[in-house]
């Protein structure tokens, strides 16, 4: 028996103006793009992934595993045409070789040129390849977007059931269960899926609250109970400008418990339409944030700039917040990373111990948005210079390695230190800090840029989590960008949206 297995994640901003190549799909892989077959294996085996997870289920199964392609990139703007055509090629190549089984681990909400829907595109292509009856299983991030061709070439679905995602290996192992019971005969699976009109905010989604948390509790408790095979709630990526971004919903049930499984389908819909007015998050000037935070007697204080998060799409070198953290007069600060390729070339020409006063970040502008970059000029000393790469800790993507390339640890008088680095990077695990010999659970204010995964790695000390909705691609502020290609009337922005607006497909898994 033999298994093809392949990790693609990208989440893609469509008002983010950096493109994303081939060489960017290389986060937990090291430098110079994606990894292959032993080495793509190497990059995942122990690690909190879902490939991870079909690898091991693989063994036992005492099933040959082909990894065709690794690739990883942090967020960020469309994928190119080549980059896409590329990754594609690496694994229809290998799934033409014959397979018993497909096991992708993908994002869901990947644009790339000429497909606004990559990853329903990718299946596409690979169910043409392996035919009607091979088994493609999917795992998904809780951001998916979804069309009608992603839900028709799959044959089992199942997506994160938690954010900040410490949940990964654990979706996997949901897939290859349904896969196993299809392959050993034991399952007719059938996938229902249905998209709400609503676009969520990211800060209103984690299902560790409300109004999310009992809305995955009933579709986790459903599964648990083998009322059905999946059941998977799919915040949806907002910053997409696509026809398929939405909050979903995919359940994969055994074809004789399909009226139960309508019947939570239609439960889970409801009560998330229900509190759609719940899922809006309401945003206030960063001055007004930075004020509150400085009135606060304890720290830590995280200092979350969800407006500008790598994690999303965002470029990283907004330098707004940090202005006002500097122009009220904190102390005790760490803040990054700022990505500033430039900047750390500069710095890296001088040595640890220089003064320096450099320009840092405002080098992007974006245009979908009338932004223009503006940099801010710091002046500082150098107190670390380093190559930027950890291995997590945390319990989010536990064991990957991961690179912010070089970077400089710049002090602003005696308590505020800056990160500038190379790469982009959201901060869900404390190694980007601690790398530099800076434990950020002993300062006072924590500056990152972030949404919820920080909450990951940074959660476990924080005294205080102030939100911060600074400028940029990421912004909550939906107002704020010209969508063109979403599906209409869709809700906060079309206040008379009704349920029955959305999309859905009942469809025999193949």
């Amino acid at each position: 028996m033999k298994f093809v297995v392949a990790l693609i994640r990208h989440e893609t901003n469509t008002f983010s103006p950096v493109p994303t190549v081939l060489g960017d799909f290389r986060r937990g892989t090291g430098p110079g793009g994606p990894a292959y077959g032993e080495a793509a294996a190497k990059a995942c085996a122990g690690t909190n992934s879902a490939a991870a997870a079909y690898m091991d289920m693989a063994r036992e199964m005492g099933a040959e595993v082909e990894f065709a392609i690794c690739a990883n990139a942090v967020p960020s703007g469309v994928v190119t045409r080549d980059a896409f055509e590329h990754i594609c090629d690496t694994v229809v190549a290998s799934v033409s070789g014959g397979c018993d089984a497909v096991l992708l681990d993908l994002h869901g909400a990947m644009v790339a040129d000429g497909f606004p829907d990559a990853e329903g595109e990718l299946l596409r292509r690979v169910r043409a390849a392996v035919g009607a009856d091979v088994p493609v299983g999917v795992a998904l991030d809780f951001h998916a977007n979804f069309s009608r061709e992603l839900i028709a070439h799959a044959s089992a679905i199942a997506g994160y059931c938690t954010y900040p995602h410490i949940d990964v290996y654990e979706t996997g192992a949901r897939v290859g269960r349904s896969i196993r019971a299809l392959l050993e005969r034991r399952s007719e699976p059938v996938i229902l899926w249905r998209r709400l009109p609503m676009l969520t905010h990211m800060l209103r989604q984690t299902p560790a609250m409300q109004p999310m948390k009992d809305i995955m509790d009933r579709a986790m408790q459903a599964e648990r109970d083998g009322l059905v095979r999946n059941a998977s709630v799919f915040g949806g990526f907002p910053l997409s400008d696509i026809p398929y971004a939405g909050l979903s919903i995919v359940i994969v049930a055994d074809r004789d418990k399909m009226p139960a499984a309508q019947a939570l389908l239609d439960e889970l819909c409801d009560l998330a339409w229900s509190r759609r007015a719940d899922f809006v998050f309401p945003t206030e000037p960063v001055a007004e944030s930075i004020a509150h935070a400085k009135s606060l007697p304890e720290g830590p204080v995280i200092l979350v700039d969800h407006g500008d998060n790598a994690g999303a799409g965002g470029t990283t070198d907004i330098m707004d917040v940090l202005e006002e953290v500097l122009r009220q007069g904190l102390e005790d600060v760490v803040a990054g990373p700022f990505c500033d390729p430039a900047c750390v070339a500069e710095l890296f020409e001088k040595r640890i111990g220089d003064e320096v006063t450099v320009d840092v970040g405002g080098k992007i502008d974006m245009p979908a948005l009338q932004l223009t970059g503006k940099p801010l000029r710091l002046t500082g000393v150098i107190e670390k210079l380093t190559d930027g790469n950890y291995t997590i800790t945390g319990p989010m993507f536990t064991g990957m390695t991961l690179s912010l390339g070089r970077t400089v640890v710049l002090r602003i008088g005696e308590s505020v230190r800056v990160f500038i680095s190379e790469r982009p990077q959201e901060p869900y695990d404390i190694g980007l800090f601690t790398h530099a010999g800076i434990d950020p659970a002993q300062v006072k204010y924590v500056l990152i840029k972030s949404r919820q995964h920080f909450r990951a790695g940074f959660g476990p000390f924080a005294r205080h989590v102030v939100l911060v909705s600074g400028p940029g691609v990421c912004s909550s502020d939906y107002g704020l960008f010209p969508f063109e290609h979403l599906s209409r009337p869709i809700y906060p922005l079309d206040q008379e949206t009704t349920a029955t607006d959305g999309d859905g497909l009942v469809q025999a898994a193949r």
